[in-house]
């Protein structure tokens, strides 16, 4: 009977081990697999209001894989700016996305960063990367939107996006986090400064003399 009740001891106490190093294994992935918000920023631009970001992440053994193999990674910068009103739903004021894409071309062994037709070309995916982590410039809100002088919550989060891998990534997806890379939301207050709410100047016509029309 005692060897039979050491014996459950020693398998409890297996278990538990196991258990531990279990939720730790997934702890750690965990947090190889996130993205962090480092600085979110809005300034005012010619065009509207600009958003100035900086992300700290690495890409992980199988990511870095995947893309030095000649399959594209498509990472998706997205913001939004909402007004709080108590007395009815809040105000969403903007909603964009920045798509990102990377990719490796073994002709010229480099790495490339696109987004829409504008490129550029790295001889290291750090390189790439240290570019990738940084957005700058980017319009989020239009001029013609007008903004009032009260606060907003903006908020800003970057992902890789796996629906546009192809199809066996995204099912290996599902029970590995290893090809997962996302931030939480990245929430802050926003008052637009008054040359923010001013309303966009309208165009001076054109108009030819009296002397002319007269003529």
């Amino acid at each position: 009977m005692r060897g039979i009740a050491v014996l459950k001891r020693l398998c409890a106490g297996f278990a538990f081990g196991a258990g531990l190093a279990f939720a730790s294994a997934l702890a750690h992935q965990g947090l190889a697999s996130e993205i962090e918000v480092l600085d979110a920023r809005l300034s005012a631009t010619d065009d509207g209001v600009a958003l100035a970001a900086d992300f700290s992440f690495e890409l992980g053994p199988r990511l870095a894989e995947i893309v030095t193999n000649g399959v594209p990674l498509y990472f998706a910068v997205e913001f939004e700016l909402t007004r709080p009103r108590w007395y009815w739903f809040d105000e969403k004021t903007a909603n964009r996305r920045l798509e990102l894409r990377l990719s490796y071309h073994a002709l010229s062994r480099q790495y490339r960063l696109s987004t829409g037709v504008l490129q550029q070309n790295y001889p290291t995916l750090e390189e790439a990367l240290k570019v990738l982590r940084r957005v700058r410039n980017w319009t989020v809100v239009d001029r013609s939107v007008g903004l009032s002088e009260a606060n907003y919550e903006a908020a800003v989060r970057m992902r890789l996006d796996l629906a546009l891998l192809p199809r066996p990534f995204q099912v290996s997806a599902l029970t590995s986090r290893e090809l997962t890379l996302e931030s939480p939301w990245r929430r802050f207050t926003f008052r637009p400064t008054p040359a923010m709410t001013a309303p966009p100047s309208a165009p001076v016509e054109a108009r030819e003399p009296k002397e002319a029309e007269q003529k």
